[in-house]
Order: C-alpha cells, then sequence, then structure tokens
C-alpha cells in the first residue's frame, strides 16, 4: 500500500495536511536515512518519519545600531525579516544556508551599511562541505548573472552579462572525497558560492540546484560564519553537521 508523502507524514505527526507539506518542502524529513524530497511521492504506509527541529533564531549582538542575529538553517529571509519588521534588513542568506545575517535598526545607520555593502569593504566569511579535495587557495574571479523565473531565481556565470563576483576559497581539512573550506566573498552575488564552487568542481554537499543530490544530508552544507563591518564582527558557530563528516 502506497500513499502521498505528506498525507502520511500528516498522520502520523496528528498535524495538518499543509504543515506536513511545509515539513518536507524545508527538507527536515527523513525516511530510511534520507531526506524526503517530494511532498506529494507515493510512499510505503509503513514508513517511518523521523522530523527534525527547526531551530531558533539566536541574537548574536545588538545596540542602538545594528542587530546580528544567527539564522537558523531551513528558514527563508522573509520569513527571519518578519520577526524584525521594525528593523532594516542589511543581507540576505539562501533558506538552507546558516549563520550571520544583519539588521540596521534606523534609515540612517542602513544608508551608511549599505555603502560599504555596495563597495565591497564587508568581509564576508563562510565554511563550507564539498565534494572533491581542495588542497590550496584558489581565486575564481568570474561575472555571474542572475534569472529569476516565476519568483524563483538561479544563477550562473556569464562572461557578457554578468556583474563582477570574486570568491577565494581556503582549505581547511580533507577526509576521503570530502573537504571543509573557508570561503570569502568580495562581492554578493545571488548563489555566487554555490556557483563559483561548482564551476571549480568542488559542488557543495547538498546542493540539488548548482551540485547534485546526497539523499544523506538534509541541507546545503554552507554556513555564514563571520561578518565584520565598520568596527563591528560578529561569528556564528558551525552547526553540528559541518563538525564531523558522517554522511557519504
Amino acid at each position: 500500500m502506497y500513499e502521498k508523502a505528506y498525507k502520511l507524514l500528516a498522520k502520523q505527526e496528528k498535524i495538518s495536511n499543509s504543515k506536513a507539506k511545509e515539513l518536507i518542502d524545508r527538507g527536515l524529513v527523513r525516511a530510511s536515512g534520507k531526506k524526503v524530497v517530494i511532498a506529494r511521492g507515493e510512499i510505503k504506509t509503513d514508513t517511518k518519519f523521523v522530523v527534525k527541529k527547526l531551530a531558533n533564531i539566536k541574537v548574536i549582538f545588538e545596540d542602538d545600531d545594528i542587530l546580528a542575529i544567527d539564522k537558523p538553517a531551513y528558514m527563508t529571509t522573509d520569513e527571519v525579516s518578519n520577526k524584525y519588521q521594525d528593523y532594516f534588513l542589511l543581507n540576505r542568506l539562501d533558506k538552507e544556508t546558516s549563520g550571520v545575517m544583519l539588521f540596521a535598526k534606523t534609515e540612517e545607520f542602513q544608508t551608511k551599511a549599505i555603502t560599504e555593502f555596495k563597495k565591497n569593504r564587508v568581509y564576508k566569511e563562510y565554511v563550507a562541505v564539498v565534494e572533491g579535495k581542495v588542497i590550496e587557495e584558489t581565486t575564481i574571479d568570474l561575472p555571474i548573472l542572475t534569472i529569476k523565473n516565476r519568483g524563483v531565481a538561479k544563477s550562473k556565470i556569464d562572461m557578457t552579462k554578468g556583474k563582477p563576483a570574486t570568491t577565494t576559497i581556503y582549505p581547511m581539512l580533507i577526509e576521503g572525497n570530502k573537504s571543509k573550506i573557508k570561503v570569502v566573498i568580495d562581492t554578493g552575488r545571488t548563489h555566487q558560492i554555490r556557483v563559483h564552487l561548482n564551476h571549480l568542481g568542488f559542488p557543495i554537499i547538498g546542493d540539488s540546484v548548482y551540485g547534485k543530490t546526497n539523499p544523506n544530508v538534509n541541507r546545503v552544507l554552507l554556513h555564514s560564519k563571520v561578518t565584520r563591518i565598520f568596527d563591528y564582527e560578529f561569528e556564528s558557530q558551525e552547526p553540528k553537521e559541518f563538525k564531523v563528516f558522517d554522511f557519504n
């Protein structure tokens, strides 16, 4: 016997169908050790699900001008912004990317901060786990073009129409054919790190859009670790998924 995944999950968790579909779409649901990807996909009725709890937003720092928060994976930037509607968003992170996000608390500070971002004077450091062996520091300076279709953005390297984008990677740890790396970006194009790393032959593990699906990983293994702006420095600790390579 088979049932649609979200309907079966709703029955097992005693939640609504819409809530069950949301959990699957977020990437929070696993079955038989693998991520459930398609909410409407047919699945055996004796399937047992494991649902990962969505972490809470944590405040890293706050003063009269700026708020730095630690964004959990599986939450969109817009969802985070809705919780801080009185403030001004300064940077965006993809849904599955965790780490440092900034809000200005006044329009005056927002204007000054946006200038820093536009002039590439904000230090942005990430950590990623990728396929392949990264053994040396590498800089990729290739323009990126982003195209939006029905509200979904996708980027690619485009030498004629793309906007400037620079990414530098540093090796941290190699285990088997996987590497943990530090990533520093001078610019901040949509999906910049994911596109550049895939172009180098080091797709981020869990990135089904620019790399390949890994059923043993719930999320894109990319984390915004350190951001410096003006005299501020904010750091978000690496999630446990980045500590040990316990996936194949």
